[in-house]
Formats: structure tokens, C-alpha cells, sequence
């Protein structure tokens, strides 16, 4: 399912060619179902060994364009899933708070603990992709920070997080069509914002600097994916299988009793009435 997904490292993505309706060899959303409850099984039984061991971790970083869906593959494929081991995390506009610090700050301040799973729904993607689409960095710093987010991923590949990052890959008019069901059902309104329309008319620029951006920060200790998101039941599948995939190859170990288990005993102790 995952074949072709990966962003080879210094290789564009080319979005544009890339098909975000690609089915990724299912058939129907009838297809897909047990094979995401399959993978929410193995999840749960890998999140609960990665716990146990306590010595490394996962993050997944969700970017993608407004009303890619990152909101609703947190809500499918993290339903059922421990939330003892899980954090989630989502990032709005930096605060003044944010500005007063580099941007790397409140990143580092919701990453997972050992032993957990966390989920960025946005990331510090934002401060190189937005950042410069809007114009509130030029070229000399983005690459700066291109540099930066390398090495802090690879500190923190290093250190024990394997840091996984999909791009929710939708059409202009899929995003249109989304967009317009917010404003037209009222239990939606909630999720429309404004500025939705003001980065629309961007489109170009921000596929323009997402394959620049992922291009350069897809590494071994690291990957990108782009996710084909028109079909939201195939975006969770695929991102259901990568993350089981990449717990499998984690490979947790839950620590062993020391000693011999047959050599403890027990004593009983018997209430009398």
C-alpha cells in the first residue's frame, strides 16, 4: 500500500503529478474498513510494548493544506488506541509568547515522552512552509532553517523518537468542496475560518515551497509520505499501515524479570471472620 508514497531524499515530490484520488489498490471504502481496524489491533498491541520497554518513542507530524483532513485521521486511525500512551498536539499561529523565543521552542515542549506516541496535527513545518509563502522569512532563512529542523530531527532520531511525517495530499477542488460544506452545514461552521480562502488563492505557492521544503528534510531518520487524501478512508488506511509498520520495525521489547519467575513466592494471607 505504501509503495511510491515515500519522498526519496533529494528528490522533489512533484505534487503536482502525483494523483491524490489514487486508491493505493483498494476497491471500495469496503476494502479499506478491516484493514484499518486491523492495523488499530496491531497498533494498540505495539503502543502497549513500546510502553513497557519506556526507552524510545514516536511522532507523527500531519501537515498538509486547509481541510486535508488532519483532524479527522487523528479522530479515525487514534479511536481505540491507548490514550495513556498518546499525546496530541495541535499548533495554531504563533502567540507572542512563540515570537519571543526561536520557533523551535513549543515543538520541543510537546514532544512524546519515552514510551508514547505523539501526533502534531501541524508542526514546525509551519515556520519554514507558511513562513515563507507569507513572506515573514526570505530565502537566505528558510534554508537556515532547513538546516536547523535536519539536525533537530536527527537529535531527536537519535536520542529515541522515530519521527515519522505525512503530507495529506488533496485537490484544489477537493479542498473547494470541503470548504463550501463547512459554510453550508451549520454543524460545521465551527471549522471554517476565513483565512482558509485567503490561503487558497496561494495554492501554487504553497506546493511550490511544500516540495521544496520536503525535498530537502525527507532523510533516512526522517521520512516523508505523501498520503493521497481525496478518499478519506484511503488516507487513513495508509497512514494506519505506516505507522504499524514503522512500530514493527521499532520492534519494542518489554523488559524480562530478572530473576527466575518460578523462584518467587507468595504469601497468602487469609482474612478470618
Amino acid at each position: 500500500m505504501l509503495r511510491g508514497l515515500k519522498v526519496i531524499p533529494g528528490k522533489t515530490p512533484r505534487l503536482g503529478t502525483r494523483k491524490t484520488d489514487n486508491l493505493l489498490g483498494l476497491d471500495s471504502r469496503d476494502d479499506a474498513r478491516p484493514l484499518l481496524a486491523d492495523s488499530i489491533s496491531a497498533m494498540q498491541k505495539l503502543q502497549g510494548r513500546l510502553g513497557a520497554e519506556g526507552e524510545r518513542s514516536v511522532l507523527l507530524v500531519i501537515q498538509g493544506m486547509d481541510a486535508s483532513g488532519k483532524d479527522g485521521l487523528i479522530r479515525q486511525v487514534f479511536t481505540g488506541v491507548n490514550p495513556q500512551g498518546c499525546s496530541v498536539w495541535s499548533f495554531k499561529a504563533p502567540t507572542s509568547d512563540d515570537y519571543a523565543h526561536d520557533y523551535l521552542r513549543r515543538v520541543s515542549m510537546q514532544l512524546p515522552r519515552r514510551g508514547n506516541i505523539g501526533i502534531f496535527n501541524r508542526s514546525h513545518y509551519e515556520d519554514l512552509v507558511t513562513a515563507r509563502v507569507i513572506d515573514v522569512i526570505d530565502d537566505d532563512r528558510l534554508e537556515k532553517r532547513i538546516g536547523h529542523v535536519r539536525n533537530f530531527e536527527k537529535m531527536l532520531n537519535d536520542e529515541g523518537t522515530k519521527v515519522v511525517k505525512v503530507f495529506l495530499h488533496i485537490s484544489k477542488d477537493e479542498q473547494l468542496k470541503r470548504l463550501k460544506t463547512r459554510v453550508d452545514k451549520p454543524e460545521k461552521h465551527w471549522k471554517f475560518e476565513p483565512s482558509d480562502l485567503v490561503a487558497r488563492k496561494s495554492w501554487d505557492e504553497y506546493e511550490r515551497w511544500y516540495e521544496h521544503v520536503m525535498k530537502a528534510t525527507s532523510t533516512e531518520w526522517a521520512p516523508w509520505y505523501v498520503i493521497p487524501s481525496d478518499n478519506k478512508w484511503v488516507r487513513d488506511a495508509a497512514v494506519a499501515d505506516l505507522l504499524v509498520d514503522t512500530l514493527f520495525e521499532m520492534d519494542p521489547q518489554p523488559p524480562t524479570l530478572e530473576i527466575d519467575p518460578k523462584s518467587i513466592e507468595f504469601e497468602e494471607v487469609l482474612e478470618v471472620n
